[in-house]
């Protein structure tokens, strides 16, 4: 049996058409409550998703399995939903999509229904949430402080209870970052695991769909689910096989106090060393690593050639001189220029030496963890000094996929400021299922039944 039949068999699913019709009304109550957050940019029409609903529980009461019966989802606006717009947050670049994203599409055939498209920072070029002509989203904890991006509306929507869950994509922490500052789960999987088919390109090579839920068991279904090689997909790979399971008795790396960099906010550095601490009682033995190769790599995203990839992704498709782009966007996108080819193998060989590095670090390591991020900022701060403050978001997320690792970000604790600071796993590549069940031990699911009739535990009031 597999893990998502086996996850359905213990859940308690929503039934019958009344059942999800009350929860698609306070679906849509939320999000025109929430209007002020700035996490949508289009919204299905109510009608249109209570006649899916009525159709979906016809299905379901005739037998058909559906795992994620009625669950509502959103949907970042880079990645196609049949019928409804892509823009990735740059209005002149829309267009309406013929069919689904691959995992789209494979969501919608689980039974869930997708209310719309989420706001993000524009052409996902950004970790600020604060890159978007639809505005700033804020936190859902704090509105004077930046969601986090480029999957800023996604995780805000799951975090105010607008969606049981959402997806998103993450090139260098847009998966991630967003779930440390609104206090959530993000999954982000190994690069090819799956399908970025349908996805708007912004670095082809390093891109991947993202999970945005509130609990490991949700996290682990709704992978299982999208995951998979696909064949149209030229930057899919086949899986290797999964990994075998953390011990109970574990190595885990963490980053040793004179490489923590929390710009000027010691406090979050303190939750971290929490966070360590949490994990020795877990079972966990302690290896302080150097986090220099992952500070190099990380470098390269967005100071090195890769920039020059985003901008022969995103040019192909829109006219970035004189389409209509946020000046911070366009300033980040012509940067590409300085780049030569011979720069671009020149970094391709450093950062095979890089990987090798960390590959040998995780043979004496089970599992790594780093802050989600360094620390949040204002959005007052972040529009006024978009560009280095955004960079500082990525010190510890900008090498994971450059490096060929998986991750999971979870909550941690709180700021005294009310602000939530996540932490995150690290293993290499294909070794997320392993990733996720060592994640339970860190967020024990004592249910274990996902998306029940209390999928809107969250965000009320």
């Amino acid at each position: 049996m597999s893990q998502a039949a086996a996850l359905t068999r213990r859940s308690r699913p929503l039934r019958t058409s009344a059942e999800l019709s009350s929860v698609l009304a306070t679906a849509y109550e939320r999000i025109d409550r929430d209007q002020h957050r700035n996490c949508w940019i289009h919204v299905r029409p109510k009608e249109e998703a209570l006649a899916e609903a009525e159709a979906l529980a016809r299905r379901s009461a005739q037998g058909e399995l559906l795992p994620l019966l009625g669950v509502p989802f959103g949907a970042k606006d880079n990645i196609d939903v049949a019928g409804m717009p892509t823009s990735a947050a740059c209005p002149s670049f829309a267009y309406v999509a013929e069919r689904s994203a691959q995992c789209v599409e494979r969501l919608v055939a689980a039974g869930a229904i997708c209310l719309g498209k989420t706001n993000l920072d524009q052409f996902a070029t950004g970790l600020s949430g604060a890159r978007s002509p639809h505005g700033a989203c804020p936190s859902a904890a704090d509105d004077r402080y930046v969601a986090g991006g480029s999957s800023s509306g996604s995780a805000v929507a799951v975090a105010a209870g607008h969606v049981a869950f959402s997806l998103g994509t993450d090139t260098g922490g847009s998966g991630r970052v967003p779930a440390g500052f609104n206090g959530i789960i993000g999954i982000k999987p190994t690069v090819g695991l799956v399908s970025s088919r349908g996805l708007v390109p912004n670095c082809p090579t390093l891109d991947c769909p993202s999970i945005f839920c509130n609990s490991v068991t949700e996290g682990k279904l709704l992978l299982e689910l999208i995951e998979g090689f696909d064949e149209a997909d030229p930057y899919s790979r086949e899986a290797r096989g999964r990994s075998s399971a953390v011990p109970q008795e574990f190595r885990f790396g963490r980053i040793s106090a004179s490489q923590l960099n929390s710009f000027g906010l010691p406090e979050c550095d303190a939750l971290y060393e929490q966070a360590c601490g949490r994990l020795v009682g877990l079972g966990g033995e302690a290896l302080e690593i150097d986090f220099t190769p992952f500070a190099e790599a990380g470098e390269m995203l967005f100071s090195g050639p890769w920039i020059a990839e985003r901008y022969a992704a995103i040019s192909k498709l829109f006219d970035v001189h004189h389409g209509d782009l946020l000046e911070v966007t366009r300033k980040v996108l012509h940067s590409a220029a300085q780049f030569s080819a011979a720069d671009a193998f020149a970094a391709q060989h450093r950062l095979l030496k890089l990987r090798r590095q960390v590959q040998l670090l995780f043979k004496q390591i089970d599992v790594l963890v780093v802050p989600t991020a360094p620390r949040p900022f204002t959005i007052a701060d972040m529009l006024e000094d978009p560009v280095t403050l955004n960079t500082r978001l990525g010190h510890y997320s900008y090498s994971v996929n450059l490096l060929d690792l998986c991750a999971v970000a979870l909550p941690n604790a709180t700021l005294t400021s009310g602000m939530p600071m996540g932490v995150t796993l690290l293993a290499p590549a294909w070794h997320d299922h392993a990733l996720l069940d060592f994640a339970s031990r860190w967020q024990p699911d004592n249910d274990g039944a996902p998306f029940g009739l209390n999928v809107y535990s969250r965000g009320v009031g």
